[in-house]
């Protein structure tokens, strides 16, 4: 394609909620003229290849299969996404290319995927389609993906809440398909605490086409789920659905942390954050939790513990993040966690949370003696040197 041809707009609809996902697709394609679908069905991995299907408002227009590359499906996947919408491109026929992520694709991948051939693409939009009524069972569920037939690779690992939870989490849109049962007020409160960067839209409405067509910042959405400087959900408390943002400028005590996180990680329906360990003073710690499962992961350094010639290198948005709550003393190591949850113990997580920090005792010996503490921690990541 020239660079004086247009490019082709092209939009992500994702979910689990298969039924709500498809709902969203058939919005769009009566919504908005000249509308082509492209959906990898990833079921059919056992066989050895994945199904696509190419189709618009009048139905299917061809299908194919391409094979699995290192036995991946999701590896296939994105082997035949560009060169398949290139195709589409080529043909000048269609208005808008929606991409169908089968349910346990994340949309932040293919997002990333698409937006690189940009010459010939342009990513528009991207939307996760919810059945409020199936918040709290999705995010509850702790099954494995593997175990309920949902995974992407053989190495998949991820859990179908920590999946669903990404998946609400990352668009700029969530595209609301009610299912045979009637959500309630707390259900949408749960969405609503969860998602505080994303437009919420009726299906039926007329809406969701435009939506998907008004433009997406990848960088922008990268920055909202960074660590560092991630758009977590502020607090609040309605129809009995409450979020807690905990914020404090003192380090953990590993082994008073390590050996509350059963209660904590299964405090609330939803958890996530940064944190900050006594015995790693500059490791930017992740805590991401859903479904009874906890990951905690390092984020690498915190960005006091860089030189100043590094800062340079850090996305403007991270420095931003850092300014807001710099610490004299400590720079932006900090903890900042949030809890979401139907009927939180708000007051009981709050005095866990803080019997976890150094005591003043404790926090007046030091740095270097709280590099000595026990490394409670050395199970989840690399040993402390």
């Amino acid at each position: 394609m020239s660079l004086t041809e247009p490019r082709l707009p092209v939009a992500i609809v994702g979910g689990l909620c298969e039924g709500a996902r498809r709902a969203a697709i058939g919005d769009v394609l009566h919504g908005v003229p000249g509308t082509v679908v492209l959906h990898h069905d990833l079921s059919a991995a056992a066989h050895g290849s994945v199904l696509r299907t190419v189709r618009d408002v009048n139905g299917p227009v061809s299908t194919g299969r391409t094979p699995l590359v290192n036995d991946c499906a999701c590896c296939a996947l994105r082997e035949d996404l560009v060169p398949e919408l290139l195709r589409l491109a080529r043909t000048g026929t269609y208005r808008l290319a929606v991409v169908e992520l089968w349910d346990s694709v994340e949309p932040q991948a293919m997002a990333a995927v698409i937006a690189a051939e940009d010459e010939a693409l342009e990513l528009t939009g991207v939307a996760t389609a919810v059945d409020p009524s199936l918040m709290l069972p999705y995010l509850a569920n702790g099954d494995d993906l593997a175990d309920v037939g949902l995974a992407a690779a053989p190495t998949d690992r991820r859990t179908v809440a920590d999946t669903f939870a990404r998946q609400i989490e990352y668009p700029t849109v969530l595209a609301l398909a009610e299912g045979d049962d009637e959500a309630d007020a707390a259900d949408h409160a749960l969405l609503a605490q969860l998602t505080p960067q994303a437009r919420r839209l009726r299906l039926g409405e007329g809406a969701l086409g435009p939506a998907l067509q008004a433009g997406f910042d990848l960088a922008a959405a990268a920055a909202r789920q960074h660590p560092s400087c991630a758009l977590l959900p502020q607090e609040a408390d309605e129809h009995g659905v409450t979020t807690l943002a905990w914020h404090r400028d003192r380090p953990f005590h590993p082994q008073r942390l390590y050996a509350a996180l059963e209660d904590l990680t299964c405090a609330a329906a939803r958890s996530r954050g940064r944190f900050w360990l006594a015995d790693r003073p500059d490791t930017l710690l992740t805590w991401d939790a859903a479904g009874g499962t906890l990951c905690v992961e390092s984020a690498g350094p915190w960005l006091a513990a860089l030189p100043d010639a590094a800062w340079e290198m850090v996305p403007p948005e991270r420095r931003v993040a850092a300014a807001l709550d710099w610490h004299p003393e400590h720079g932006d190591r900090c903890q900042h966690l949030t809890f979401t949850s139907p009927g939180l113990d708000r007051d009981g997580l709050l005095e866990l949370l803080d019997s976890c920090l150094l005591t003043d005792a404790e926090y007046a010996t030091g740095r270097e003696d709280w590099q000595r503490l026990p490394h409670a921690f050395d199970e989840f990541l690399d040993p402390v040197a």
